[in-house]
């Protein structure tokens, strides 16, 4: 059977090799990705006049936005018709890729803020970070798949697992970026756990990682000042609470229903970032309490798609990758709206979809189409 099974996986590589994809979800994200250029126009093209680096171009950030696009969403299409069992065979090239990645950026990354964390190819820059974060997971789930009765080993289950965790967050950690390091960390550890890990020994690691991120904090001030700031940001309103504080402007100003689009206040050089990490901030500001809360609603409904596939793919490593695919989809976004709304001190993640970055919009685009591609091997009856 499993002979038969490989043979029919090797014939299968494009087209519907189990039946309909879950075409609400690609409904779903066309309209994020929709939403989000329109929202990025909005929330940049003010800034984008008075930034040289923008070269004074007010359709900048638009531009470049609708440019990765138009890339990235046939690559969705195309990965929705792709077998996604090919992907569990490239686990290695995709882990291999990552290391490759964030080795590159350390070594001829751009000096950014303090850290190399982009990588830049003639006019194309990268995120090495967002790419391992998915290379990881894909390999894990392909050997949690593999490996499926030694999981609840610590020695042949775990320990490999977390050797690869921290191979690639530590590789992050250098460069330096601790909170993306800390979030493929806990990705990692939940994936672990949903592949059969004994949950006593990921307590003492889940441990033995908040004694080392807290240990880490207190070594750099600059850590703790962020990590402490974001809960009293009126303390020090022209410094580390400054960013914070415009958030509350944004949204609280917004009220119910909004300025109405195009109309906020806070995109007018008060807010850094605005296109970027919190244009959720000006996405309240301007549509409100209600198009905020549309927009989650929307995120979750993704979420719950891909959990709903996961639990009933009938292939392991499919069950694990949109598993995973969905869990590292709404942690970001849950992580990029606690930072907007004061929940959790800064990381830097983008919303998905919607806030600009060429880099997390082709990954995401990417995982996508696997989800969609996964969600055709869903078996009807359950």
């Amino acid at each position: 059977m499993e002979a038969l099974q490989e043979k029919q996986n090797r014939q299968v590589f494009f087209g519907r090799a189990q039946g309909r994809m879950d075409f609400s979800i690609l409904l779903v994200v066309t309209i994020l990705c929709a939403f989000g250029l329109v929202m990025i126009f909005s929330a940049s093209y003010y800034y984008a006049q008075h930034y040289s680096g923008a070269n004074n171009d007010g359709f900048y950030y638009l531009k470049r936005q609708a440019l990765y696009l138009a890339i990235g969403y046939p690559v969705m299409l195309v990965l929705s018709m792709l077998n996604y069992r090919v992907i569990e065979r490239a686990n290695y090239l995709a882990m291999g890729v990552s290391i490759l990645l964030l080795i590159a950026v350390l070594l001829w990354g751009r000096d950014l803020n303090g850290g190399k964390r982009w990588l830049y190819i003639g006019p194309v820059s990268v995120q090495p970070s967002e790419v391992a974060k998915f290379g990881l997971m894909i390999y894990m789930c392909a050997f949690m798949s593999r490996h499926r009765g030694e999981m609840a080993s610590v020695q042949k289950g775990m320990v490999p697992m977390l050797f690869a965790i921290v191979l690639i967050a530590g590789l992050i950690m250098l460069q330096p970026n601790m909170s993306m390091a800390v979030i493929v960390a806990f990705i990692g550890v939940v994936l672990l756990f949903l592949g059969g890990c004994d949950l006593r020994p990921l307590i003492v690691v889940g441990v033995i990682g908040i004694i080392g991120v807290v240990g880490l904090a207190f070594a750099q001030p600059y850590r703790i000042d962020r990590m402490t700031s974001f809960r009293n940001p009126e303390l020090d309103p022209q410094g580390t609470g400054y960013q914070l504080l415009q958030s509350f402007y944004a949204i609280g100003s917004g009220g119910w229903f909004g300025k109405g689009l195009g109309n906020s206040y806070q995109k007018l050089l008060y807010m850094t970032y605005g296109e970027s990490d919190f244009i959720f901030a000006i996405l309240c500001e301007e549509l409100g309490f209600v198009g905020g809360t549309i927009i989650i609603l929307l995120y979750a409904y993704i979420v719950f798609r891909g959990m709903q596939i996961s639990m009933r793919c009938r292939n392991r490593f499919g069950s694990l990758l949109s598993a995973g695919i969905s869990i590292v989809f709404g942690f970001q976004v849950f992580v990029n709206i606690a930072v907007v709304t004061g929940l959790m001190p800064t990381t830097g993640q983008a919303l998905p979809f919607i806030s600009a970055g060429g880099t997390q919009l082709l990954v995401f685009l990417a995982a996508m189409g696997v989800l969609l591609n996964i969600s055709r091997d869903v078996n009807p009856n359950n």
